[in-house]
């Protein structure tokens, strides 16, 4: 059983950055993909990016593809998600998730291939 926590939510003005860390305690963090989702209010979950095992593979959502940068560090347990050039539109609670994933290349990005997620963490943009 693997437990995520995520951490750094916070309130930031249009056009700036911020930054999300997920810690995951539990198994073996490197037999895991991790991917990150966001709901905004009256929306559905939204994917974000994600990152293989072995983290030489990721994969973004249309809307935050070139803005956005997922990394994980294996050996602290952590994936991050770096957010550039931020809009009212990224305003969500964000999500980590994570998927046992025996092959270390895959980057999964449907929502239902995860198996455990954090509780989430809020980003408000404002404009």
């Amino acid at each position: 059983q693997v437990q995520l926590v995520e951490s750094g939510g916070g309130l930031v003005q249009t056009g700036g950055s911020h930054g999300f860390a997920c810690t995951a305690s539990g198994g073996t963090f490197s037999s895991y993909a991790m991917g990150w989702f966001r709901q905004a209010p009256g929306k559905e979950r939204e994917f974000v990016a994600a990152i293989s095992g072995n983290g030489a593979n990721t994969d973004y959502g249309d809307s935050v593809r070139g803005r956005f940068t997922i990394i994980r560090d294996n050996a602290k347990s952590s994936v991050y998600l770096q957010m550039n050039v931020l809009t009212p539109e990224d305003t969500a609670v964000y999500f980590c998730a994570a998927r046992t994933e025996s092959r270390r290349w895959v980057v999964p990005t449907q929502e239902s291939w995860y198996h455990y997620w954090g509780q989430g963490t809020q980003l408000t943009v404002s404009s």
